[in-house]
């Protein structure tokens, strides 16, 4: 019985536990697939040239804009096909995470 016990207070505590796991790997996951950006946009996110900078937008402006490249209504050489592969839960937290960037 003792054992039982202790295997019940072990899975009860990993239950609770959950949410914080959850939201740190959201936020890994964010930073991750935001670091995939810095392929074109630079290690900072800062553009050069004709591609972008990425720093300094709002969510709002993030979200429509890669809203827009996923359903086709702006075009671009890369970004079409990124986009597409975007959940929106995804394309929200590369929101709020670009837009948190000075």
């Amino acid at each position: 019985m003792r054992r039982g016990l202790s295997a019940a207070v072990l899975a009860a505590a990993f239950v609770v536990g959950l949410p914080t796991l959850a939201a740190a790997d959201t936020a890994a996951d964010t930073a991750i697939l935001a670091g995939t950006c810095a392929g074109c946009h630079g290690a900072e996110l800062g553009g050069s040239g004709a591609i972008p900078t990425l720093r300094g937008h709002s969510a709002d402006y993030i979200r429509f804009t890669l809203k827009s490249f996923k359903n086709g209504e702006r075009q671009a050489t890369v970004m079409n096909r990124l986009a597409a592969g975007y959940s929106d839960e995804e394309i929200e937290a590369l929101a709020v995470y670009l837009s948190q960037l000075q």
